[in-house]
């Protein structure tokens, strides 16, 4: 089978594309864990990637599990236990990687993004819809749960009352419906979503890279910790910032007029 993800990059960004439209860019019974897995670690490990894309070949974004290999669970008569490991260790290890990526994240969703599909684009920190796309926590239609972390990261894209009515339905939003709930912030034609993620995403990586990557933490902690402690990591964060090279070229550049030049 082809490799899932394509990689690509411009300047100090990194293009991740999922590219088996064959299989409506399913997230289960190929390869598509293990290569998510490490472009993460390969992207956290580059200071040089300031802002990453994630979009899809084809006219879904991602299918999600891939149903046709659900069947094994029947004929191959698979106890819980077993099955309970093989998402621990399989499809459990991409929200691990994604949501925790302390590079900014960016969605171009271009089509349908189903189940897994829809909880691959709440692990993102942006997300942008071309007026095709379609969103549907839909575990509920094919009787299992959501098995990736759909129910964590859901209720805090969209609030509690909106995600208990996308999981307990299963139907669909349109792009119009997902911007109106807030789970995407803008919607543009299908020939626009990757020169607007684009745009977007050289905004973010004019910035410094270092104080990009605090910043996502920050707001990452931010949803778990309790003001006083999110107060406390701030300060530490803050005085490593202010000791870069970045923060004072920003400073004298503004004191003289000047556009920064930032470190590469």
């Amino acid at each position: 089978m082809s490799a899932f993800l394509n990689i690509t990059r411009e300047g100090h960004i990194a293009i991740l594309t999922m590219s088996q439209p064959e299989t409506r860019n399913a997230l289960t019974g190929n390869t598509a864990v293990e290569e998510f897995v490490q472009a993460c670690a390969d992207i956290g490990k580059d200071t040089s990637i300031r802002a990453v894309i994630l979009t899809a070949e084809g006219p879904v974004f991602s299918s999600g599990g891939n149903v046709k290999d659900m069947l094994r669970y029947q004929t191959q008569q698979l106890k819980p236990d077993v099955i309970r490991e093989e998402y621990r260790n399989g499809i459990q290890r991409l929200p691990k990687a994604l949501y925790n990526l302390d590079v900014p994240v960016i969605a171009a969703i271009n089509g349908p993004a189903i189940g897994a599909g829809l909880d691959l684009t709440c692990m993102c920190d942006i997300r942008i819809a071309s007026d095709k796309a379609t969103f549907a926590e839909s575990f509920v239609k094919v009787g299992i749960v959501p098995g990736d972390g759909g129910a964590w990261l859901l209720p805090r894209a969209v609030g509690a009352s909106k995600a208990a009515e996308m999981a307990f339905t299963g139907e669909a939003l349109t792009a119009e419906q997902a911007l109106a709930c807030g789970l995407v912030s803008r919607v543009v034609a299908p020939e626009q979503l990757l020169p607007e993620a684009l745009a977007l995403a050289r905004k973010i990586a004019a910035n410094p890279g270092a104080v990009l990557r605090m910043t996502k933490r920050l707001l990452r902690e931010g949803e778990r910790s309790s003001l006083e402690s999110l107060l406390e990591l701030s300060a530490g964060y803050q005085a490593i910032a202010h000791m870069t090279t970045d923060h004072h070229e920003a400073v004298n550049a503004f004191i003289a007029k000047r556009p920064p030049k930032f470190s590469a």
